[in-house]
């Protein structure tokens, strides 16, 4: 932990100037209380830095949410042994792969043509939720229904790991898909445009804000909540249609022992340092004492399941992955199919060059990044890949 600045607090041992850079902008707030929290993982982002924890005294800056409202975490822990999946059962480990890219629709665009029952099931939930708050999701995806269930691109993925102890665990990285990335653009806009109309001079347009109190703060409230709870119930949706993949492949019904569900885009209200405070976690996970939570490495190396400390400092949160080190398009530049190849070894994965940019070696070091957080969580389990799911 480094006092980097009046109102900045890092955990980062690997940290770029620009990204340093960004987030004492950001810190420099003033309705920042107490204190930014730079988690080990930061990096450059839209406005506010990936993997930081921004408390706010009446006001929230959408760009500081983050674009994937709501984007987390989700695993489920099952009965099975590893030997189950590897040794004589690798060969067999492609058709698991297809099976689950088949179930749940991976890559940006690509959504589901029905709903299942259990589907169906949330999107009633969704439905009720968004009368309750006043508005229809179809203003900003009318096919909002269907993009439940859906994994999308980039970052995200589907993976089934052993732990430490050879216990089979199921894994996926998900948000809100198409309709929680408009919610939040709508509203990023909506601040963008009160502060000309105020005539207020940003040190960065993306740190625009949103005042407690007005119809626009709420508005932008009531909208990423329905946000947030449709990135959990999106994760949830495709765990159980993963859950029903591997009985199926395996023929034995998945016995959950455990699932976690937790976010790491998001803001809630919560009390520190004596002030109720608006806690804007944008690559970051709440890591209260004793809480569950979720940290992926990058594709090809190792995540973990971790429980909270509770550091007071760190406003109770912890990092939520590896964090990058080049940028999508730098990656590409930098790494070939070979290098991937090499990279994912052993590991059953779609070998397409369309995934370059998600290279682990485009990635920190998610064990530096462990060790960064060691007085943030406690490592309950290390998760290691058998088959890897994405989308392009």
């Amino acid at each position: 932990m480094k006092h980097l600045a009046k109102k900045l607090i890092s955990w980062a041992s690997i940290l770029e100037d620009s990204t340093l850079a960004q987030a004492r902008t950001a810190s420099t707030m003033p309705f920042i209380h107490p204190h930014l929290a730079l988690m080990p993982d930061a990096h450059l982002g839209k406005g506010a830095t990936v993997g930081s924890v921004i408390p706010t005294l009446g006001a929230i800056m959408p760009a500081a949410v983050g674009v994937d409202i709501g984007c987390g975490m989700i695993a489920v822990r099952t009965q099975f042994p590893a030997d189950r999946f590897v040794g004589a059962a690798a060969g067999r480990l492609a058709a698991l792969r297809e099976a689950i890219e088949a179930a749940v629709p991976c890559s940006a665009g690509a959504y589901n043509t029905v709903l299942t029952g259990t589907a169906a099931g949330r999107v009633a939930e969704l439905e009720t939720l968004a009368d309750t708050a006043g508005f229809d999701p179809a203003r900003y995806a009318g096919n909002w229904r269907l993009q439940l269930g859906t994994l999308g691109s980039g970052n995200h993925f589907i993976e089934v790991t052993q732990d430490e102890t050879g216990a089979v665990w199921l894994f996926l990285h998900s948000g809100s898909r198409g309709v929680g990335n408009r919610i939040a653009q709508r509203h990023i806009t909506v601040a963008q445009e009160r502060m000309k109309q105020w005539w207020i001079t940003l040190p960065d347009r993306d740190l625009a804000y949103l005042v407690e109190g007005t119809d626009d703060f709420w508005t932008y409230i009531r909208e990423l909540r329905w946000a947030q709870t449709f990135a959990l119930l999106n994760r949830e949706e495709m765990m159980d249609r993963v859950v029903q993949c591997v009985a199926d492949w395996s023929g034995e019904d998945v016995r959950e022992q455990e699932r976690i569900n937790c976010h790491h885009n998001f803001t809630q209200q919560e009390r520190h340092f004596g002030k109720q405070v608006w806690v804007s976690r944008k690559g970051a996970i709440e890591a209260g004492k004793g809480m569950p939570g979720l940290i992926p490495g990058s594709m090809g190396t190792a995540s973990y399941v971790v429980t909270g400390l509770g550091n007071p400092v760190s406003l109770n949160s912890s990092p939520h992955g590896a964090g990058r080190m080049y940028s999508r398009s730098a990656a590409r530049r930098r790494f070939t199919g070979d290098d991937l190849r090499a990279a994912m070894a052993g590991i059953e994965y779609r070998d397409t060059d369309a995934f370059l940019d998600e290279i682990p070696a485009a990635y920190k070091d998610i064990d530096q990044v462990m060790a960064d957080a060691a007085d943030l969580v406690e490592i309950r389990h290390t998760l290691r890949q058998i088959v890897n799911v994405k989308g392009d």
